[in-house]
């Protein structure tokens, strides 16, 4: 029996995905905008039709992104190993990507989104100009410090806080915790046999879709998600596994062609998934109690759509996406980045666009587009500050050394 093909040398359909998912969350969060969920503002004119296009990525997204971070954690160490680097390189290389942007986006980034949704919360409740008021007074100091108080019927706005950043956070712990881990003798031979045993073939789809039914019946019904770090005890058991999945199956050759060859029946089982969810979600949406035996049932379908989507996007990626190219060179490093700038872009831009009363279809336009391009200046300014830009994402890149032609002398100084 001849071996299976080497893995390719670098895996751009996983930098493809990963700046995929990216894009699909920033056009999520604008989306949150229109739609009539919670959100830290909303469009006073809500569009209810968006809410099942929103849930087409709902159950996935955020699970596919630990999972290509754990992709790309697992080429990190691998490098860091080939240069001779101490184990301790990668916990070091992750706090100095990760914490930097996390603590600035905090105190700077993110003070608008609550800055708006106190005014807007405060309008709510009938005063007519909160931004003048007491209410918002040393707005900064008092987020910083933890001093607000500012509460209503639903609770208390509870500051610093990193509200879309919390990937940021979690993704930090999930690296140190992984670094530790390997730290131990033969823990990381140990789970790359277990995955490669357990991860073959159908096994690829099957044991993370039992996993997830499990979690998705034991877990979900006690512990809501809440981001809060403590607590949110299904989203860890749901994000973790993923990151430490996408860490051992990163270098599979096997696992990418099960992919490849699963791709169209999981595409269809996806697609079936998120109508049945879609449409559970859209005629139970005003606050109608489905039966007990229907939610359980739906609670598998919900863990059919989040694995059956993963699976196909890996799968299609690996067929289509293996090509790089300086399109894929400038938004693998500028995604990050604008990951970080895009809700406040979004939430500040759709509370000022609101008020102008333009056609819905244009105001969401102009909201995306504005979007877009905060998140582009972002970038380009990180990326020219140099150190500084650690703190949007972007480690200084080194400067290429000037090559002389053959056979010609240098020019003179």
């Amino acid at each position: 029996m001849s071996s299976p093909p080497p893995p390719p040398a670098r895996r751009y359909d996983l930098d493809w995905i990963r700046v995929g998912a990216f894009m699909l969350l920033i056009l999520y969060h604008v989306g949150m905008f229109y739609v009539p969920w919670d959100y830290h503002v909303n469009s006073p004119r809500p569009v209810e039709a968006l809410e099942p296009i929103m849930m087409l990525t709902n159950p996935w997204r955020m699970t596919l992104l630990f999972l290509v971070s754990g992709c790309a954690t697992r080429f990190m160490a691998d490098s860091f190993a080939v240069q001779g680097k101490g184990r301790l390189a990668l916990a070091g290389s992750r706090t100095l990507r990760l914490l930097p942007p996390l603590l600035f986006g905090m105190f700077v980034i993110v003070p608008p989104q609550s800055y708006y949704e106190i005014l807007e919360a405060a309008q709510a409740m009938g005063m007519s100009d909160p931004a003048h008021s007491p209410v918002l007074q040393d707005f900064w100091l008092r987020y910083a410090t933890a001093s607000g108080h500012w509460c209503d019927a639903d609770g208390c706005l509870i500051t610093p806080t990193y509200n879309h950043l919390w990937f940021v956070a979690y993704l930090l712990i999930y690296s140190l915790a992984l670094a530790l881990l390997l730290l131990v003798p033969g823990v990381r031979a140990g789970l790359q046999r277990i995955a490669d045993r357990a991860f073959h073939g159908w096994g690829l789809v099957v044991w993370p879709l039992i996993y997830l039914f499990a979690i998705r019946w034991t877990l979900a019904p006690i512990f809501e998600v809440n981001h809060a770090i403590v607590g949110d005890w299904y989203n860890h058991a749901l994000s973790f596994p993923a990151f430490l999945f996408g860490f051992l199956t990163a270098r599979s050759e096997p696992a990418r062609q099960t992919f490849m060859r699963l791709r169209w029946p999981a595409l269809v089982m996806a697609v079936i998934s998120w109508a049945s969810w879609a449409t559970y979600a859209w005629v139970y949406r005003d606050a109608a109690i489905p039966p007990d035996s229907l939610r359980e049932v739906m609670r598998l379908v919900y863990a059919a759509d989040q694995w059956a989507f993963i699976v196909a996007i890996l799968g299609f990626g690996a067929r289509w996406l293996n090509h790089g190219g300086p399109v894929l060179r400038y938004l693998t490093v500028g995604v990050f980045p604008f990951y970080i700038a895009h809700q406040t872009v979004t939430v500040v831009a759709g509370h000022q666009l609101a008020k102008l009363g333009m056609p819905l279809g244009l105001e969401a336009t102009l909201l995306v587009a504005i979007t877009a391009l905060g998140c582009v200046l972002t970038y380009e300014v990180a990326r020219r500050i140099g150190w500084f830009g650690l703190l949007l994402g972007v480690k200084p890149q080194p400067r290429a050394r000037p090559v002389q032609a053959a056979n010609r002398p240098p020019l003179p100084a």
